[in-house]
């Protein structure tokens, strides 16, 4: 039980401390005791009641989503993009900012960089500064050539993200999906695109999108896939794609001809991959990452809070 006088003497150093701002060092100095006496009475203050601390910003929650996401899934890292107010446009360059910013703290220590292709991954090479990297290498994970959308390919973005840091990459000559099984036997015995392919498997990290085809498909846009595929895929129970291969709802690979014509790193070889990133926006996407995260694939998440929302439910 703290008596009167104790009380009144938290409360001070409380007012000194959090309205008038001042060290614990000044107080001590002010009140005529030690440092350590002002730290003991602050704690006190928090311990009794008399002054409770909470956080007054939208980062808050996210930085609490991230906790319980990185716990229940086993990541390394969770970013949680606040999305209230925003335009979908500008959610997709907030994922790509958040991205950039993450990045930028890990590029230094790397020699290789993985990029697979998309809309997500687009934002996140727009969004990137310009840098001196000299010693890295940006490498396609997956096919990157057509007529239409070259601009989320991931030739021209490994091109784009090398430029911005002044280093080399390589080109994947080739479509993300062919039309014939054969075709890809063929092309993937090729020496330019065997050579890329092996770059790939040995990346030190790796960006990757996560798709929906059922809603909002970019792989519908482009032409890879038809309304007869669709069906097929719904048959087979996919829920999502990682660089355009198709996972069921426990994140394994479904047994499907569309994954036998992907020209690019497989699911397996992803997981080789010491930090693979997945970035996602949209929560069309939720039931696609909950299979690709399922699946071991991932390492680190960004996110925006639409769909970290619905991941964290019924997490305790």
């Amino acid at each position: 039980m703290v008596n009167w006088e104790e009380r009144r003497l938290i409360v001070k150093v409380a007012n000194l401390y959090y309205f008038e701002g001042r060290t614990q060092a000044q107080i001590a100095k002010a009140i005529g005791v030690s440092r350590p006496v002002i730290s003991k009475l602050l704690h006190r203050a928090k311990e009794e009641g008399i002054v409770e601390v909470y956080i007054k910003d939208e980062n808050a929650h996210t930085v609490e989503l991230e906790k319980k996401l990185e716990k229940k899934y086993d990541l390394k890292e969770v970013i949680v993009v606040p999305t209230r107010g925003l335009t979908p446009e500008m959610i997709k360059r907030s994922i790509g900012k958040a991205t950039s910013f993450y990045i930028s703290k890990k590029i230094k220590s790397i020699r290789s960089l993985g990029i697979s292709w998309g809309r997500t991954i687009s934002s996140f090479v727009q969004e990137y500064p310009y840098e001196q990297v000299q010693d890295l290498k940006i490498v396609p994970l997956v096919g990157g050539m057509g007529r239409e959308f070259v601009e989320i390919h991931s030739n021209l973005l490994a091109y784009q993200l090398a430029k911005k840091m002044s280093c080399n990459c390589s080109y994947l000559y080739a479509p993300a999906m062919v039309e014939t099984e054969g075709l890809k036997e063929r092309l993937v015995q090729s020496e330019d695109i065997a050579n890329v392919l092996l770059e790939g498997q040995s990346v030190d990290l790796a960006i990757v999108g996560i798709g929906n085809p059922f809603d909002n498909s970019t792989m519908i846009k482009m032409g890879y896939l038809k309304e007869e595929d669709l069906q097929t895929l719904k048959k087979v129970g996919a829920v999502g794609d990682i660089g355009s291969q198709f996972i069921d709802i426990s994140g394994k690979p479904i047994s499907h001809p569309l994954n036998n014509k992907v020209i690019g790193l497989q699911l397996e070889q992803l997981k080789n991959i010491p930090n693979v990133i997945g970035i996602i926006e949209g929560k069309h996407k939720v039931d696609s990452l909950k299979a690709t995260l399922k699946g071991n694939y991932l390492d680190v998440v960004i996110m925006d809070d639409q769909i970290a929302n619905q991941l964290s439910k019924n997490i305790s």
